[in-house]
């Protein structure tokens, strides 16, 4: 038993309230036909006794009719009523499910930006790209030659023309054993000088003369 007063009534969900609303809406319109029904009877009746010159109860089913009439438009009043509560309940219900939905979202970011702020992104972003900048140096120091390379590239054309001398050399040595001379390498365009006439090459006018000449002393010996 409560001591200071009663207790408040159980609060009543949008849902509810819309479908009690409907159903009175209902009921009014099924009392609004039934009294149109009464209305019409009313008017057929008061014929009827205008037929027989009972011109005193046409005329009370006539304020009958009146009557049933005024209820008609005072249950329009009330349906019109219900209906636009149902319509702003509807609104406000959509309006109240929106806002917890917005509610419920601010809940959920507030909840992620707990462990975020503007000064940790900046931090993080300048972190990545400090990684960034020590992966570019690290793979430029990667990519560069150890040593000297042109040194080595020095000795090693060096040492190229050493063997090329030297398959020279082994060439000419084998030339000499079939042929017992010795012949003389041909020299690069950029350091070739003008070439005497080889001793032991005969020149092709001579030959042709000592042929002729040959030949003339050979039959004059005949």
């Amino acid at each position: 038993m409560r001591l200071f007063g009663s207790a408040p009534p159980p609060a009543v969900s949008p849902a509810d309230s819309i479908k009690k609303l409907r159903n009175t809406i209902d009921m009014l319109d099924k009392r609004e036909q039934h009294l149109e029904r009464k209305a019409n009877d009313e008017v057929v009746e008061a014929k009827r006794k205008l037929a027989t010159k009972n011109r005193r109860g046409a005329m009370m089913c006539l304020k009958r009719k009146k009557a049933y009439e005024s209820q008609i438009q005072r249950l329009m009043g009330a349906r019109m009523t219900l209906e636009e509560q149902v319509m702003a309940i509807e609104a406000a219900n959509v309006n109240l499910e929106a806002m917890n939905a917005m509610r419920q979202g601010a809940k959920t970011m507030s909840s992620i930006h707990k462990n975020m702020s503007v000064d940790q992104v900046d931090d993080t972003m300048a972190e990545i790209q400090e990684q960034m900048d020590v992966a570019a140096e690290i793979s430029t120091a990667i990519s560069q030659p150890i040593g000297d390379i042109y040194a080595e590239e020095d000795d090693l054309e060096a040492e190229l023309e050493a063997l090329e001398q030297e398959d020279l050399n082994e060439k000419l040595a084998a030339i000499e054993e079939k042929t017992g001379s010795v012949p003389v390498p041909k020299q690069s365009t950029s350091t070739q000088l003008p070439q005497m006439p080889s001793a032991s090459k005969a020149d092709p006018v001579m030959d042709e003369e000592e042929a002729a000449l040959a030949q003339l002393e050979a039959e004059m010996a005949i």
